[in-house]
């Protein structure tokens, strides 16, 4: 189960809108829908978190580019919205994909590849062990812990230190510091 919200800063302090994740296929849906609750292009702030499992945090500042944080990576790799997040601070695109499919071992297409596998029972079991580690073939190992740029808040009043020790309710916590409680917990 995932909750995710906008804050949107204003004079008046921060409004709060829920966000609808249904809505949300790609990270640029994402940043498109935190730029469309700006307030006269000032900071918005998503958040979303998944259960205790993982937080994230977007901050988006006008057309400047978003800045991201992510409290456990490797937890957040394995959901369809933390993998976003994750695969945008690795660097991982979607140029990526495609070159990934493309067969470049030196065979025409439709040839038989002159190498084959041999593998025993174990060797076959500890593949499939390692397959449920959430490490994608040929992808990076997705580091466990933090990801991504922890000052993101620092100006607004949530250090770096004390994101990167926030749990469980992290989000209230952080909507504290921001002194949004109320409107973030309206949206809850």
């Amino acid at each position: 189960m995932y909750f995710a919200a906008l804050l949107a800063r204003t004079e008046d302090g921060w409004e709060a809108s829920d966000m609808e994740l249904d809505d949300v296929e790609s990270l640029s849906d994402l940043i498109d829908l935190a730029r469309s609750a700006a307030v006269d292009d000032d900071t918005v702030v998503a958040l979303i978190e998944q259960e205790d499992a993982w937080f994230g945090v977007v901050r988006v500042d006008g057309e400047e580019d978003p800045r991201y944080y992510v409290s456990n990576a490797s937890n957040a790799s394995r959901s369809s919205y933390g993998s976003m997040l994750t695969d945008e601070l690795l660097g991982k695109d979607e140029e990526d994909d495609e070159l990934d499919e493309l067969d470049l071992d030196g065979t025409e297409d439709g040839e038989d590849e002159v190498t084959a596998s041999y593998a025993d029972e174990d060797t076959e079991e500890e593949e499939d062990e390692d397959a449920d580690d959430g490490v994608r073939a040929g992808a990076e190992p997705v580091p466990s812990g933090p990801l991504g740029d922890p000052r993101l808040l620092d100006d607004l009043g949530v250090s770096h230190k004390q994101l990167m020790t926030l749990d469980g309710e992290a989000l209230s916590e952080i909507a504290e510091s921001l002194g949004a409680t109320e409107v973030l917990e309206a949206v809850r």
